[in-house]
């Protein structure tokens, strides 16, 4: 057996119809790169991992409790084979060339640590989590309390143009398995959320640059695995539901505390977390007891 150039890791919790779809897309184009798949599943009831092995028993499972997305996709990382890595959501419909294409990309791009597609989102809007900014102090004042967007998710630059961003989304993150060997793959500190930006600021710290390439995209149904989707919100548990919404906030500290701490003075720093700590208490009081969520 050709050794595989490409390991695709697709953490999966109850998301057996989703997850269906995503691996037959997935083995649809496997001729493009020589390929290993590996789903990690969190504990899922749905019988997910059942389908798996009797209608894609070309993939290899690994299985373990539902510990959040980075211990979820780090859990298959003794069993890859493929020099690069690709994150891959159960949410989404993989099309024409995207492996064969993104692959090459990093190929041909020494300097590049990492590269997503376009993602589109059912709507045919493209998804614009897919390329952003760090979420320094200024830019995430003017996202959350300005509401001001351009900068924070490169408005300013065509949804057509390939370049440079910050910032990539795990939905569909390639990287090289030596790199994130180097990096220390996703920080096990976060539950949900803000682990796919850590990861880039991590490559970037390394010297790598992130690069947006929409030559190719993918479909994403995006909100799935939060219980966004009304259709799938019977997938998670109102507290599940809760814990994740709450999560992201949580993660808003942790990026602080770790990457951005030491770059500015240390009364801006708590002036910061103040902030941050009242954006907790303002998501707590919607999720907890106005079911905004």
């Amino acid at each position: 057996m050709t050794k595989p150039k490409l390991t695709i890791i697709i953490l999966n919790y109850n998301t057996k119809e989703l997850l269906d779809d995503c691996l037959a897309s997935v083995k649809k184009y496997s001729s493009e790169v020589p390929m290993q798949v590996i789903v990690s599943d969190n504990s899922s009831t749905d019988g997910s991992m059942d389908m798996v092995r009797k209608k894609h028993s070309w993939v290899e499972i690994t299985e373990g409790p539902n510990d959040g997305f980075s211990k979820g996709n780090n859990r298959a990382k003794k069993m890859v084979k493929g020099e690069m890595v690709l994150f891959l959501n159960p949410d989404t419909v993989v099309k024409k060339d995207v492996f064969a294409k993104t692959v090459r990309y990093l190929e041909e791009h020494p300097k590049v640590g990492a590269v997503t597609c376009k993602l589109v989102l059912e709507n045919g809007d493209m998804d614009k989590d897919v390329r952003r900014k760090f979420p320094t102090p200024w830019i995430s004042f003017k996202r959350l309390v300005l509401g001001k967007t351009r900068d924070y998710y490169y408005e300013y630059i065509p949804e057509s143009a390939t370049h440079e961003v910050d910032a990539i989304q795990g939905a569909f993150f390639l990287s090289y398995k030596k790199l994130l060997d180097k990096v220390g793959w996703f920080d096990e500190d976060y539950f949900f959320d803000g682990e796919d930006v850590d990861l880039c600021y991590q490559i970037n710290k390394a010297g790598y640059k992130l690069v947006y390439y929409p030559d190719v995209f993918i479909l994403h149904l995006k909100g799935v695995t939060k219980g966004k989707v009304k259709k799938w919100r019977h997938k998670l548990t109102d507290a599940q539901r809760k814990r994740i919404r709450l999560a992201g906030v949580a993660s808003m500290e942790l990026f602080y505390r770790k990457n951005l701490w030491k770059k500015y003075p240390l009364l801006f720093n708590y002036f910061v977390i103040l902030g941050i700590n009242l954006f907790k208490v303002v998501r707590y009081v919607r999720v907890v007891f106005l079911s905004s969520f």
